[in-house]
């Protein structure tokens, strides 16, 4: 193989969030649906859960777009899917400790993972979006609620779209926030 010839693009899909929260098990819920479908070659989609610090060192392998899937207030009705393209973030703010594995958001991981960059001179991935759901609830228990529940095929169906467009050199994404799909209703 010719050492200059340009890797094929790769692209991670992330489902993250913790299934004995209610709602936020909806990033790992819709994963695991999409992994149900034939995904192109290109792209790994993965249940991450809770481990955030194994994202962030995963990023390191080499992909060039990331898509996190994963429950986000924002202040919608219950079951509204937001695409959000993190775009070239510098100086994320985290709140707490930044290797809190109990606790590490987006923004954390986002954070940790620029770190890790700078430290061995990796690459964050070229596009970063994430794919979200405004929960109804996040207490404890087991089980999407119902608004978010009928918003998984949803997603899927935005993440196929997603991916394909990716795969076509499509759309670049959104530069801000943007609902995708209010309340999913059958």
């Amino acid at each position: 193989m010719n050492p200059t010839a340009r890797k094929p693009p790769r692209t991670l899909v992330a489902g993250a969030g913790n299934i004995f929260l209610g709602d936020d098990g909806f990033g790992v819920e819709t994963v695991r649906r999409l992994t149900a479908e034939t995904l192109p070659a290109h792209v790994e989609a993965v249940d991450i859960g809770v481990r955030g610090v194994h994202l962030a060192y995963q990023l390191l392998d080499g992909y060039d777009t990331f898509i996190l899937v994963d429950a986000t207030a924002r202040g919608g009705l219950p079951g509204t899917l937001y695409l959000i393209d993190v775009g070239e973030r510098r100086g994320v703010e985290s709140h707490g400790p930044l290797l809190d594995g109990h606790r590490m958001s987006p923004d954390a991981v986002l954070a940790l993972l620029a770190t890790l960059c700078a430290g061995t001179g990796g690459t964050p991935p070229r596009r970063t979006l994430v794919l979200g759901c405004e929960p109804a609830s996040v207490e404890e228990g087991i089980g999407l609620s119902g608004p978010v529940a009928d918003a998984v095929p949803q997603a899927v169906r935005v993440l196929l779209r997603l991916l394909e467009d990716d795969h076509q050199g499509g759309p670049a994404g959104e530069p801000e926030p943007r609902a995708v799909a209010g309340p999913a209703t059958y």
